[in-house]
């Protein structure tokens, strides 16, 4: 293996595949990435953790094909060091070692062969759609921080992907809370119904922010080996600087029954209050200060008029209390109630829209909250009231 890159873009393809290396493993050849020269003009990198694979390829010039594995963390630190510019790497099998030499930087690093290293399939599925990086990656931001983190409950700990009427839904609850998202789609091969865990959602949404936006991505199901696949085009050529031409993100799917998320979300309402977005946001951030000295208790004073008014109080008898009012467009009864403040401002953060609405009908029911403009389905947010005394 004898092979030539720029530095940017060596360390862009580490960074995004450190994120799936295993950090604690009786299997130390984990804890490895995986480079393999593939001529004429690709270098693949790859690491797993048994549950997470990310595969990687950049641009580079192939002199001698061949593969080898390193310790991920140490040719990470090492190379983003270096200066910009091309590095080379050759693989000696004689001494076991893989040598780099960027200007008048050299190192040799230990290898363990690639043989030992886990096989990593590639995205070939029976279950396969495509849609644009942008979309995918909103409705990773809008539903994967609803999951769970109990992994005594490992069903809720995955987002929850299906087909649903020509729509590409994604819905996530941790019991207290639940988000979806629904995308338009045109064609789909075969039926879809997976629950892939947050995490690796989440990882994906982070290589994502590098996507080529021109390109779509692309989603398919290998049901034998219960994993999901996740394709990622990029914006890498043999011009680009720190950029990667592809990444595949292979995921294991949690095998369990989903609960049924049309149940949970109310139909009815007896108050619908529309607030200004980034107004709310601020008075919920600034009473969550408040609030999260006192079990996180935001209490909502909800009142019709012209203008109606929404009063937002939170107290805690060690630090003091929080009041403020905010105009509002209400429809409906007067009504009192008290939610969450951490997971209030979780679905702030991600509603895009200038307008929001809040579905309500009882102190002792769940809420509902929508983005104003961007139609009912797009994105639902059900979230279950404090019971406060």
């Amino acid at each position: 293996m004898r092979v030539v890159c720029l530095q940017e873009n060596l360390a862009k393809g580490l960074s995004v595949v450190n994120r799936a290396v295993s950090s604690r493993t009786t299997l130390p050849v984990l804890q490895n990435v995986l480079l393999q020269a593939e001529g004429p003009g690709n270098l693949k990198l790859a690491a797993t953790n048994l549950d997470l694979a990310i595969t990687c390829w950049i641009a580079a010039q192939v002199e001698e094909e061949g593969a080898t594995t390193v310790p991920a963390r140490l040719l990470t630190d090492f190379v983003s060091t270096l200066p910009t510019g091309p590095l080379q790497m050759a693989l000696d099998v004689r001494t076991q070692t893989l040598h780099l030499m960027s200007d008048r930087t050299q190192a040799d690093f230990r290898i363990t062969d690639a043989a030992d290293f886990p096989v990593i399939p590639s995205g070939d599925g029976d279950v396969a759609l495509t849609l644009a990086p942008h979309s995918l990656r909103q409705a990773i931001a809008q539903v994967a921080f609803a999951a769970s983190t109990d992994e005594t409950r490992p069903t809720l700990t995955g987002v929850y992907i299906t087909a649903d009427e020509g729509r590409l839904v994604f819905v996530a609850t941790d019991g207290y809370r639940l988000a979806m998202r629904t995308i338009p789609m045109e064609e789909m091969t075969g039926e879809l119904g997976v629950i892939v865990p947050a995490r690796a959602l989440n990882e994906l949404a982070r290589i994502m922010a590098d996507a080529d936006t021109e390109q779509n991505a692309s989603l398919s199901v290998t049901p034998e080996r219960n994993q999901v696949v996740f394709q990622v085009p990029g914006k890498g050529t043999h011009d680009s600087k720190g950029a990667f031409q592809q990444v595949e993100l292979i995921a294991q799917i949690i095998d369990a029954t989903y609960p049924n998320y049309k149940a949970i979300v109310p139909t009815d309402w007896e108050t619908r209050t529309v607030l200004p977005t980034q107004e709310f946001h601020q008075v919920v951030r600034r009473a969550y200060l408040f609030a999260r000295e006192a079990s996180n208790i935001i209490r909502l004073h909800i009142t019709p008029g012209e203008p109606g008014t929404v009063a937002v109080y939170a107290g805690s008898a060690d630090y003091g209390e929080h009041r403020a009012e905010l105009d509002a467009m209400v429809e409906g009864v007067e009504i009192e109630l008290a939610f969450n403040g951490r997971y209030l401002l979780d679905v702030l953060q991600v509603l895009d829209s200038p307008q929001m609405v809040l579905e309500t009908t009882q102190a002792t029911r769940p809420g509902v909250i929508r983005p104003v403009g961007t139609g009912p389905e797009e994105f639902v947010y059900v979230l279950m009231p404090m019971n406060v005394r």
